[in-house]
Formats: C-alpha cells, structure tokens, sequence
C-alpha cells in the first residue's frame, strides 16, 4: 500500500476465514446467514422472497448504508470544491493588489500555512482512521491543502506567467488517462509493481529531505533554485529526469488508489469510509499536481 490514507483494514484484501476488524464490518452477520442457509436449506418461500429481491432496484449506498464507488465520486468531487475554494483565497492573499512582475510582495503564509495544517491534519487523519472516521478532519484538511496550492501556485505564476494553467491541465491529463485505463481493465496493481514503486518513493522522500537540508543550511549554491533538481546532467536538469520518474509514481499511486476503493467497496466497508478513499486520492492528487508544477517550472526556467 504506497498511500498512507489506506491504512486502514477495510481497504486490504480480507481473509474469509477471519472476520474484518474495522468499525462496522459485515463478516460476522453474512458468515452466521450463510451457515444457516447451509444447515436449514431454503423452502418455496424463502425462494420466492428472494426472486423478490433480485427482481427489485438495487439499493444504494445510503439505503445499505455501504461504501460505493459512486458515492465516493461525489465526496471526492465535494474535497476538491472545498480544495478550489480555499486555493482562491489562499491565492487572493498571495497576490492581492501587488504588482505581478515582482516578489517583494509575495505573502508566503498561505504557502507555509497551508503546508503545515495539511501535513499534521494528515497524520492526525491517518493514524485515527483505524478506529474512527472523522469527516470535519477530512474537510478541514482539503481546505488546508487548497491554501497550499493557491499559494505556491501564485508563487510560480508570478515566477513563470501561465505556470499554473500549464500545470492544471496536464495534472488532469495525467489523472484521467490514468482512470480511463483503470476503468478499461487496461493497468492493473500488481504486488511486484507495488514494492519496486514504494522502494522508490521511500528514496525519493530521502532525497527531498536530503535537498531541503542541503538548501536550508545553504550548502548548495543559491543560484540553484530548486537545489540537487537544478543541477544537469549531460545538459539536463536532474529534476527533470526525476520529475518524469516522479509523476509515473504519482499515477500507479492513483492506481493503487482506485484498487483499494474497489476493494473496500467489495469488503462491504461502512459508507463513511468513502471519505477515506476521497481523502487518499486528493492527497494523491496535490501531489501530481506540485510535481508537475515543479517540473515545468525547471524546464522554463532553463529556457
């Protein structure tokens, strides 16, 4: 599992023989009816309420009071509303009434404020998400996020005009072409896959660390913008190469993403764990999104 926001049993695969340890898990009850269909047998009645069932609509997730795909949709489209929301204000307040041809007046709370709420939102989500769901917790960090993102996306449309635009459009690329090829049975997770891609990242979130040190203690020249992803090798920025790596990353991310809804749709997890699942893919998201802003930011940068 490469995003923290799955840690939970009802996104992981389940024993049949064991019954599920997260709040609200159905194992138990369907185990039990099962046997007693088993031992009892049905008669002419029981056949006949159940031609019943099947003939009639198939309930929903607020009938069932179960996690589905489509309700998971909408609250991943509800996070990302309240996301855009606050990236205008985070935005507004980055750049509101400055002169966009320079930096003296950059405000760069809502970059640090955003990043820090966000950031401890997340692990504070993460870690009590086993026991229980908080929403108000899932709501409050999608608004810290959009102060993130509307801050140091300002930051980069006053470095670089037209950044922001550039950046939206092909996270969404990314995302959607990602989706359709989930959706189309085209990509699919696989554990070897999974282990090579988490190796990965963990080196990854060893070298940003690795940077940010470097950067803060002032080690690298300060010419170099985006530290070790400045430099070049044979003519091209590192961060370039890495980018391209990064952004792959990103997208098997989603897809482990979209495989862990489905499978916490197929455990019969409680409805309420849909914000689980929006949460894990905004989270997968912002990240793309930064990535790519980062790499064309280099890319232009060097031109």
């Amino acid at each position: 599992m490469s995003n923290f926001a799955f840690n939970n049993p009802a996104f992981q695969q389940q024993d049949p023989r064991n019954v599920a340890t997260y709040p609200g898990a159905p194992q138990a009850a369907q185990g039990a009816q099962t046997a007693s269909f088993q031992h009892a047998g049905m008669d002419a009645a029981a056949n006949a309420q159940l031609e019943g069932m099947y003939a009639a609509p198939s309930a929903g997730s607020l009938e069932t009071d179960r996690m589905s795909v489509e309700d998971t949709v909408w609250k991943t489209a509800g996070l990302f509303g309240i996301l855009l929301v606050a990236a205008v204000v985070g935005w507004v307040w980055t750049l509101g009434g400055i002169d966009l041809n320079s930096l003296a007046s950059v405000s760069l709370v809502p970059w640090m404020l955003g990043a820090l709420g966000g950031f401890v939102l997340a692990m504070v989500i993460t870690f009590t998400s086993r026991k229980k769901v908080r929403p108000a917790l899932i709501f409050a960090y999608a608004a810290f996020e959009g102060l993130f993102i509307g801050g140091i996306s300002a930051f980069f449309e006053v470095m670089w005009p037209g950044i922001v635009l550039q950046a939206t459009l092909a996270t969404v690329a990314v995302v959607g072409v990602t989706l359709a090829l989930f959706a189309s049975g085209k990509v699919r997770a696989s554990k070897k896959m999974t282990k090579i891609v988490m190796i990965a990242m963990l080196g990854y979130l060893v070298f940003s660390v690795l940077n940010l040190i470097l950067m803060w203690t002032g080690v690298l020249p300060q010419g170099q913008a985006f530290g070790l992803y400045s430099m070049e090798i044979a003519g091209i920025p590192l961060g370039l190469i890495i980018g391209v790596l990064v952004v792959f990353m990103a997208a098997y991310s989603l897809v482990l993403d979209f495989d862990q809804i489905q499978q916490g749709v197929r455990n019969g997890a409680p409805r309420q764990f849909g914000w689980l699942g929006a949460f894990g893919i905004m989270v997968t998201v912002v990240w793309l999104y930064v990535e790519i802003l980062r790499i064309i930011a280099i890319v232009r940068g060097n031109n």
